[in-house]
């Protein structure tokens, strides 16, 4: 019996996951087969005062799995507590319950933000990998240091092979001109400025999920290699408190709506998305602000927090429902802006994979739960488009997650997001073969 642990570090919280594995249930029809979440911990504002963890153990795997297992709850506060404490802690917690014991540990996997140009694969984490996640801090200052201390703790702590699963690599297929900035091609060059993508691990398997689900796309199409990918032409669209919409051909991504970093693109819940680059000078002179200050104020104080002071869409659909007119109006416009823009990617992206898609996807906390952002997000697309959606099953989609209408020429999913067992499978492909 063996077991892949899977630690994801952001800038102030903690995620670990256990998968037990069995593989006598594994077949090449079902990859999820055989990964089974035995425990999981969740550790939040790390480094305040209200830090503290929640862990949850699922019958200790005894059984075959579901979403009909209720697990036994732990919930532990500690003020101050940090990444490296946190994880001391909780790993000491599993010791107790038999979990990921030295005899059973197969590897660990992290989720990595950014690989800059150089990493587009899962990978073992040796020291020359392990430089280059440093190297690209400067690319994302807020997460892969604090993914270096998952990887450097969950090192000293378990002795096992680890992998890096990096949110970019998924999208390292997007072509030159899908990827590159129109600035002075030298100063691009010696800084690495080009678009990189983001959530490409979320992407990849809503795209294997509805793959599987289609068990269809015309085969023959073969790399420089000669392995055979099918011709499914897919959008995947990540809406949560971050958002991004992503073109998928043949299994590749070929362009996604996050850039450089992950403030371009959709509006999100703190941040703007696409803006006039002008702006930031308006800002400077007129408002006085530091370049530092301008950054946070886009990536933390704008996008739907900006417009109607919500960043959470269900905080947002309650004020639109509230007997404030006031703020029933700007928060119906916060829902708006954020729907348009998220259309009007959608469009982009079916332009750029040449008309008609075989599916769309919905995933993460509101693609998965806000009926009316899907409802607005693919309004007035059946005549032009052949999109259409079910209302009944859009309002509570079934089991196989479909919602599109009898008549839609397009399939139409919900799916919910499962970003831990996509690393848990790239990490089991690593460290087993």
């Amino acid at each position: 019996m063996k077991e892949i642990l899977v630690c994801n570090c952001g800038s102030s919280s903690l995620k670990i996951d256990v998968f037990r594995l069995d593989p006598a249930s594994r077949t090449p029809s079902n990859s999820n087969a055989g990964l089974t979440v035995i425990a999981d911990a969740t550790a939040e504002r790390l480094g305040s005062d209200e830090a503290g963890f929640r862990i949850r153990f699922y019958n200790d795997g005894e059984n075959s799995g579901g979403d009909d297992r209720t697990p036994a709850e732990e919930r532990v506060a500690v003020a101050g507590l940090k990444h490296q404490s946190a994880l001391q802690k909780i790993s000491e917690i599993f010791a107790q319950r038999g979990v990921f014991p030295p005899e059973h540990r197969l590897g660990v996997g992290h989720r990595v933000v950014h690989g800059g140009p150089f990493i587009k694969a899962p990978v073992l984490l040796d020291d020359e990998n392990i430089a280059i996640i440093e190297r690209c801090a400067e690319f994302a200052p807020l997460h892969n240091p604090a993914n270096l201390t998952g990887i450097r703790e969950c090192a000293h702590l378990f002795g096992v092979p680890q992998v890096g699963v990096f949110d970019t690599a998924f999208h390292a297929t997007i072509p030159p001109e899908a990827h590159t900035y129109a600035l002075p091609r030298a100063i691009a060059e010696k800084h690495g400025l080009r678009r990189y993508g983001f959530h490409g691990t979320s992407h990849e398997y809503c795209a294997q999920v509805i793959a599987e689900r289609l068990q269809a796309g015309a085969k023959g199409e073969t790399d420089e290699s000669g392995d055979s990918r099918n011709k499914l032409k897919l959008i995947t669209m990540h809406l949560g408190n971050g958002a991004s919409v992503c073109a998928i051909r043949g299994g590749r991504s070929i362009d996604t709506s996050m850039g450089f970093t992950p403030l371009e693109g959709l509006v999100m819940g703190t941040r703007s998305g696409d803006l006039d680059p002008a702006m930031i000078e308006v800002l400077i002179e007129k408002e006085g602000l530091s370049i530092d200050e301008v950054g946070r104020m886009l990536n933390k104080a704008s996008g739907l927090k900006g417009i109607c002071g919500h960043s959470d869409m269900r905080d947002i659909l309650a004020a639109r429902a509230g007997d404030d007119a006031g703020q029933a109006a700007t928060a119906g416009l916060a829902l708006d802006v954020f729907c348009y823009r998220a259309k009007k990617y959608l469009g982009a992206y079916m332009a750029a994979l040449g008309g008609a898609v075989d599916a769309i996807a919905f995933t993460a906390g509101i693609g998965e739960n806000a009926a009316i952002v899907r409802e607005k997000i693919l309004s007035g697309l059946d005549a032009g488009a052949g999109i259409a959606l079910d209302p009944a099953k859009n309002e509570s989609p079934p089991p196989d997650g479909e919602i599109q209408a009898a008549n839609s020429k397009t399939r139409v999913f919900v799916i919910p997001a499962d970003e831990e067992l996509a690393i848990a499978r790239k990490t089991l492909g690593l460290v087993a073969g």
